[in-house]
């Protein structure tokens, strides 16, 4: 059940069934074990880092190895380090306040956290590694057991993760179950305790219905259209060059990518010089950049090109940058230079959907105002981006919009803080983890009372009723 083969329902929930049978005659689940599997995940994740880059190069076509150790190998470390130093005080009981008139005799409250049992994690294509890897931080530091569906769209990477978690985990510990679509719906409709889905909008309705015939929790991690507010007082070369960064690091096929920007009026012109030149910087040239990375794969190649067609047909400024002008009719791979899309209307596809991938739609406003209701007339984002040094305007965004995160004057940067819980809201997502949220997303968080040892008779608290009670009940009946 750790091979390229198609694995079938059956199969999935005997593996299921193994799991769940292994957690109950393991219980409890101590500090010792958790923080072993912890250990034992870094090891698969620094004994294979050099093949899963190498995997994942292949798998997109192209991709830049020294993004893959960043964003998938080291961006996987930090979580499940952390989470080995502090797993110890994150199991401690939490002490809560018993309710008078109980607790002035001596009651108890207190909630202990217990593992779900065993957890199903989707993980995409975009950062199969990471993706994969980071969630396991809480979900084995909660003390649960893993089964692990990776994309399709990445099977090199896939088949690795199953080779390389299988020569230092148990099936019964974690498990990769491997498999197209229909085994993605099969692993989505199992009877879990928990299922992390990290990936489209679109999919994650047929997830969360699969789940819902077991009523089986999910965290749902998705996506949508992050915006960027660029205000006039932004120091407009550093925010373009960040800008630019977030928007072409793995060309742009990221969650919490920037999926459009709002210029002041009158300010494009300079956004568009000072982009194009961040762009320079980055990458003289893009062909055959090693640090540019590919579209994965042709589908998602055509999409973008239609979007980038749809747009022009319908009145869009297209702006390609393309610093050395190279052909991109003439590639091996499926790499897009960054586009810049300027007067989009929302009849456009790259306006309504994710993009997904280098394309940057540029808005214009007025008066900041309408940066606002611009944000609130659309679903909510996982991320919103502020560039600028007005007080008043950055508190005006945090307080009248909802996103499920934000990075003040950089794009993305709020995932990477592994004290902030990562999720969304609304259509970006449900539920969150990362850090001591993360381990309590994946726990049991049981609530213990312990009664007083006085008798309840003897303090009027039981029947017969009588005029102690009542002037004791009086007396918790105050506004």
């Amino acid at each position: 059940m750790t091979t390229t083969a198609e694995c079938s329902r059956e199969e999935m929930l005997a593996l299921l069934d193994a799991q769940r049978a292994a957690a109950l005659a393991d219980a409890p689940v101590s500090l010792a074990l958790r923080q072993d599997r912890l250990r034992r995940a870094v090891t698969v994740l620094l004994d294979n880092a050099d093949d899963f880059c190498e995997a994942l190069r292949a798998d997109f076509g192209h991709r830049s190895v020294h993004q893959s150790l960043f964003t998938d190998i080291a961006s996987s470390l930090e979580p499940l380090k952390a989470a080995q130093k502090r797993v110890a005080r994150w199991m401690r009981p939490e002490r809560r306040r018993a309710s008078m008139p109980f607790a002035l005799f001596g009651a108890k409250a207190r909630i202990e956290y217990q593992p779900l049992g065993v957890v199903g994690v989707i993980s995409p294509w975009n950062f199969p590694i990471q993706l994969t890897f980071s969630p396991l931080a809480g979900i084995l530091a909660a003390g649960n057991r893993v089964m692990i569906k990776p994309s399709e769209f990445t099977p090199q990477t896939s088949a690795l993760m199953a080779e390389a978690f299988a020569q230092r985990f148990d099936a019964t510990e974690i498990a990769v179950v491997q498999g197209g679509p229909e085994a993605g719906a099969a692993f989505a409709g199992l009877p879990f305790d928990h299922l992390l889905f990290t990936g489209a909008t679109n999919v994650a309705r047929h997830v969360m219905r699969a789940a819902a015939e077991n009523l089986v929790p999910v965290t749902l991690e998705l996506g949508g259209k992050s915006p960027v507010v660029l205000s006039d007082s932004a120091k407009l070369e550093q925010a373009t060059r960040r800008l630019m960064m977030g928007k072409t690091l793995n060309a742009g096929q990221i969650c919490l990518a920037p999926d459009y920007v709002m210029v002041p009026e009158g300010q494009v012109d300079a956004f568009v010089e000072a982009s194009t030149a961040a762009v320079g910087r980055l990458y003289p040239t893009l062909l055959d950049n090693p640090d540019y990375t590919s579209i994965v794969n042709q589908r998602h190649f055509d999409r973008l090109q239609g979007y980038l067609e749809d747009a022009r047909e319908k009145g869009a400024t297209v702006l390609e940058i393309n610093p050395a002008g190279e052909d991109f009719r003439q590639q091996p791979h499926h790499k897009i230079a960054p586009h810049l899309i300027l007067n989009p209307t929302e009849d456009m596809a790259v306006m309504q959907e994710e993009i997904f991938g280098p394309l940057l739609p540029v808005k214009t406003y007025r008066a900041f105002e309408e940066t606002i209701d611009y944000v609130n007339a659309h679903p909510r984002p996982l991320g919103l981006y502020y560039f600028g040094e007005k007080a008043e305007e950055e508190r005006s965004l945090l307080d009248r919009t909802t996103s499920g995160g934000v990075t003040l004057n950089d794009v993305i940067m709020h995932v990477s803080q592994e004290d902030l819980p990562f999720g969304g809201v609304g259509p970006s997502g449900m539920g969150a983890y990362h850090g001591y949220e993360g381990f309590k997303t994946f726990s049991h968080g049981k609530s213990i009372y312990r009664q007083s040892r006085l008798d309840m008779h003897s303090l009027g608290l039981a029947p017969p009723w009588g005029d102690k009670f009542l002037r004791l009940l009086k007396g918790q009946l105050k506004p």
